[in-house]
């Protein structure tokens, strides 16, 4: 048997195979890395099928690095699995749905993928417990999935992220244990609360209890643009309607600080309101900022901007906001108090979700033995300080930030019933 765990994730994905008889092996993706960035960049190409070229990953960022006004970069698209609201993302003259776009980024993976993806008899794809999204469709992201994937192996199964996470780390434990397990990636945050037996025991582990919310990195990157770049691209603004002035809708701002969303205000219809818009405002400069910024591709260039500022303040308590582009120049310090303020709305709800999963679980905070905390968002400091709060900085632990929920996956691929650890 061959099978592969795979953690499509919003930010990153993460592979690893695994064989009977071997211990699961991450693949390298895009030369050595582990990690394959979750995003697309489009252009113009004649020889290419349909005249439209894409590429993914690290290629992805590089094409749109090198020709950043001639490229369409797409990331974080996985937040709108669940949308119902989303039906097709514009792409220069095409549209391309949900699934269309997954399977040119899974199909690029696997050309990455040492060995492939050829051959696999299970592929055990990983899920959030709860998807992105202001009202997600679990069945409708279900949809697109089995479209996304469909092909790829004899049989496809998924799972609970944090649940794989959970099962790779119980692989390390010599004792029983509750275990609670928090995956914070980036666009959810799951918990999974699972009984971890002795070593030996006919069934390692079993799940207690879930729950999730679609809160975690690219919210704190919202909330990161909404204080440092929206108010000089027109948020708080107003405009002229006739012989009244009112404020500009804070959909326009909401969109542009979702990473999911950005780029796709990319298209003639939206850039022909802001424009009208720009007309009315009464700063219009601040508007033909922000649609200089979309019409020339300054996403990815935003995101690495905010990628550096909360990566400098997971290890100091200051750090600089810089970012240079289409007009806009912002050299800020800001203080992790700061940044914790603005997200503190956000700790708050995932605070509360974990009381829920705590709660389907039927058990107390005192009865966990240990926490496992897993995904790129569990770096920040004040998630950090949320469970050891809670817990106990003893009864803490981390480590394959990246890789876990991949490793897991791929452990569980090789039991003799992975049904049993399937989601709904």
């Amino acid at each position: 048997m061959t099978a592969l765990g795979l953690d499509f994730g919003t930010t990153n994905t993460v592979a690893a195979r695994a064989r009977v008889g071997a211990a699961p092996e991450l693949l390298a993706l895009a030369g050595d890395a582990p990690v394959f960035r979750t995003a697309l960049c489009f252009w113009h190409d004649a020889a290419a099928r349909g005249g439209l070229a894409a590429a993914a990953g690290p290629a992805a960022i590089r094409e749109y690095l090198e020709f950043p006004a001639d490229s369409r970069f797409l990331q974080s698209f996985k937040s709108v699995a669940a949308s119902a609201a989303f039906d097709s993302a514009p792409v220069f003259e095409k549209r391309f749905t949900f699934e269309e776009l997954g399977r040119l980024f899974l199909d690029a993976l696997a050309r990455d993928a040492a060995g492939g993806f050829a051959g696999l008899d299970r592929l055990v794809v990983g899920r959030p417990v709860t998807f992105a999204g202001a009202r997600p469709d679990p069945a409708l992201a279900r949809r697109r999935y089995d479209a996304m994937f469909a092909g790829t192996a004899r049989a496809i199964h998924y799972v609970y992220e944090p649940l794989a996470a959970a099962y790779a780390d119980a692989s390390t434990l010599d004792r029983a244990a509750t275990l609670l397990v928090a995956d914070f990636g980036g666009g959810t945050s799951d918990f999974s609360v699972v009984r971890v037996a002795e070593p030996g025991a006919a069934r390692r582990c079993v799940p207690l209890g879930h729950a999730g919310i679609g809160i975690a990195g690219d919210r704190f990157d919202a909330r990161i643009v909404d204080r440092l770049v929206l108010p000089l691209i027109g948020k708080g603004g107003r405009y002229r309607s006739f012989d009244k002035l009112l404020d500009i809708p804070d959909g326009w701002f909401a969109e542009f600080a979702d990473w999911s969303r950005l780029a796709l205000m990319r298209n003639r219809r939206t850039l022909a309101e802001l424009d009208r818009l720009r007309r009315s405002a009464v700063d219009p400069e601040a508007i033909a900022r922000m649609i200089a910024l979309i019409e020339h591709e300054q996403g990815y260039a935003l995101y690495d901007a905010v990628a550096q500022l909360k990566r400098a303040l997971s290890g100091a308590e200051r750090a600089r906001f810089r970012f240079a582009g289409e007009g806009v120049t912002i050299d800020r310090e800001v203080a992790r108090a700061e940044f914790e303020a603005w997200i503190a709305d956000d700790l708050a709800r995932i605070a509360a979700t974990l009381d829920r999963a705590l709660a389907q679980a039927g058990v107390a905070a005192a009865d966990i033995d240990r926490v496992f905390l897993t995904g790129g968002s569990s770096l920040v400091p004040a998630v950090r300080a949320l469970f050891a709060a809670r817990f106990g900085a003893a009864r803490i632990a981390a480590g394959g930030e990246l890789t876990s929920i991949a490793h897991g996956l791929a452990l569980i691929a090789q039991e003799d019933d992975v049904a049993a650890w399937a989601a709904e």
